[in-house]
């Protein structure tokens, strides 16, 4: 068979899978889920039962390996936890001590937490776009939602699963917070843990029930994937407002009106009376806030709980094959996969911002220059999500520049440079595209090593002008060096970035070396070197880099040495790259 006959073939096929795809979902396309179900012809009790018998021992070997796995979990947790929790304990208690530390806390904690509730709510309301609260097995969805059983039977106990999940998590997390506000000097631990109850118990219920709702209604589903930048932008400007409340820069106003505005302000009025937040606009009044919180949580949970059953099977189906994709590639460690399966479901039919064009270059060599840009322009949250992130990581570096500890700075430094990467490393999914499957580049002329590094250009171009931005501030304020220093990270940033794409399959035989140490196998640190070995040569370098350019006294040797280690670095990492992807293309031949 030649070469066209075989492309032909799979053409065909692929037209095929789709055509019997779409007649299979035309015919269930929920709405006429349920249809072959009457109380005459109820047998659901019958069904379950049955079904109940011939999953009996899939059950049980189900429930003994998650019991070794919560088992193993917890003794990571008691083992290292412990040690982590006693120290973060103790250093929240020095900083408590500082009457300054505790005022701050106390001054940010209403916008704070009302972030994190939003931050919540949000969370709640994306997961549903390819998870949901109603996550059904797939032998259920294709066989048992085809009887006639009543689905209410089926649908609702899922429900009231996640629900009853969500709301031990939440029990939990009240504890915890009531816990660190007892360390912390800003409320009696028993006080603490009453007014943080209503909170832990009613948000995590309240954000299932949203969940459900956006589940079940496609309509909602395309609401929330257009609002979600706008929600992005307000969670960094209650973040924003939260950090001129801790320096104190508190208004009262607009503060009272953020806590009385809904129920992610509700729960926060009980913990900041708690914490006695002076001129907060909840003085005795704690009490209305819990009875609004916990009339607003019956009736949203009542009405997701009767609107379980009318999920469609289409979107049951659709949900169950991500969540099946998601959880088998992330046993095998596929990060990537379980991102792009993910990915896809959250994006729902795409953006609409195609119309934008950019002119053809004149000179080849510029092609995927121009295709790399043009696919940034067509995808803006692409470009936003790398604002926000190299936003965060300015401001971490101007809080680490304010401090006098040289260790508090280095480890805000490094957190910054993180955000950084993170953020260039959203304007390199092109080259992940290109390393993902090696047929994408049969477009090219250029070898598949050089290809790679063009695809480092955009990134390295459009992070350097997204951290100049971000260096305005601080030029302002006397840090000129910033102008320079900032924007040459970029570079490192898309070199790693690129080396990170190329750098193959997961290995994931790295996790069983067997190899004896006095402190144990170092399987899964050797992993971890692997894996986020990119990011870690490139935030380490940059932070022995930049080090000694944060403090208040550095020369302009220092500079000279950083600058001279900014370009060293991608310097180095790019032969790197090009190396691998030779590789990696001669693998896949």
């Amino acid at each position: 068979m030649t070469a066209p006959d075989e492309t032909s073939r799979r053409a065909l096929l692929t037209d095929a899978r789709a055509r019997t795809d779409s007649e299979y979902d035309s015919e269930y396309d929920g709405e006429d889920d349920g249809a072959g179900w009457t109380p005459d012809l109820d047998r659901t009790p019958e069904t379950l039962r049955r079904l109940r018998e011939l999953r009996r021992d899939h059950r049980g070997r189900r429930n003994r390996e998650l019991g070794v796995l919560a088992y193993t979990l917890f003794l990571l947790v008691l083992g290292y936890g412990s040690t982590l929790g006693y120290r973060f304990a103790r250093q929240l208690e020095y900083a408590a001590a500082q009457g300054d530390t505790a005022e701050a806390l106390r001054r940010a904690l209403p916008t704070a937490l009302v972030l994190a509730a939003f931050a919540f709510a949000l969370a709640a309301a994306r997961d549903a776009l390819w998870r949901g609260p109603v996550i059904v097995p797939r032998p259920a969805l294709a066989w048992l939602l085809d009887q006639p059983v009543d689905r209410a039977r089926v649908l609702r106990p899922a429900f009231r699963l996640t629900a009853a999940l969500a709301l031990t998590a939440g029990v939990l997390g009240a504890e915890g917070g009531a816990a660190l506000l007892w360390l912390a000097g800003l409320a009696p631990l028993g006080e603490a843990l009453a007014l943080c109850l209503p909170a832990g118990v009613c948000l995590p219920l309240l954000a299932v029930s949203l969940g459900l709702h956006v589940e079940r209604r496609p309509q909602q589903a395309h609401l929330v994937r257009r609002l979600t930048p706008y929600a992005v932008l307000l969670l960094a400007a209650l973040a924003a407002a939260a950090a001129w409340a801790a320096t104190g820069g508190r208004s009262g106003v607009p503060e009272a009106c953020l806590l009385w505005s809904g129920p992610w302000g509700w729960a926060v009025v009980p913990v900041v009376h708690a914490v006695r937040v002076p001129a907060s606009g909840t003085a005795g009044a704690w009490p209305v806030a819990v009875v609004l919180l916990a009339s607003c949580t019956l009736a949203a949970l009542w009405h997701a709980h009767r609107g379980a059953a009318s999920v469609p099977s289409r979107l049951l189906r659709a949900r169950a094959a991500t969540a099946a994709t998601v959880a088998s590639v992330l046993w095998s460690a596929e990060l990537r996969a379980a991102r792009l399966a993910v990915s896809e479901a959250l994006g729902g039919q795409g953006s609409r911002s195609g119309r934008l064009r950019l002119p053809m270059p004149r000179n080849r060599r510029l092609v995927v220059v121009w295709r790399d840009a043009a696919a940034l322009l067509r995808s803006p949250g692409r470009l936003g999500g790398a604002a926000l992130w190299t936003a965060a990581g300015a401001g971490l570096a101007g809080l680490a520049a304010s401090l006098h500890s040289p260790v508090s700075r280095t480890v805000l430094l490094a957190a910054a440079l993180l955000f950084g990467y993170l953020g260039v490393g959203k304007l390199a999914e092109p080259a992940r595209l290109e390393a993902d499957d090696l047929r994408r580049s049969s477009w090219s002329s250029f070898r598949f090593a050089t290809l790679m590094l063009h695809h480092a250009l955009v990134p390295a171009l459009a992070g350097g002008l997204l951290a100049l931005l971000a260096a305005v501030p601080f030029a302002l304020n006397g840090g000129t060096r910033a102008l320079a220093l900032m924007p040459l990270c970029a570079l490192t940033f898309a070199a790693a970035a690129v080396l990170a794409a190329v750098r193959g399959p997961v290995r994931t035989e790295l996790l069983f070396l067997g190899v004896p140490t006095p402190f144990g196998d170092p399987s899964v640190v050797v992993f971890v070197l692997w894996y986020a070995g990119p990011a870690l040569v490139s935030v380490t370098g940059l932070t022995l880099a930049l080090g000694g350019t944060l403090g208040p006294g550095s020369a302009a040797g220092v500079s000279g040495y950083a600058l001279a280690l900014l370009l060293a670095l991608p310097a180095g990492m790019l032969p790197v790259a090009r190396r691998l992807s030779g590789k990696l293309h001669a693998a896949g031949r």
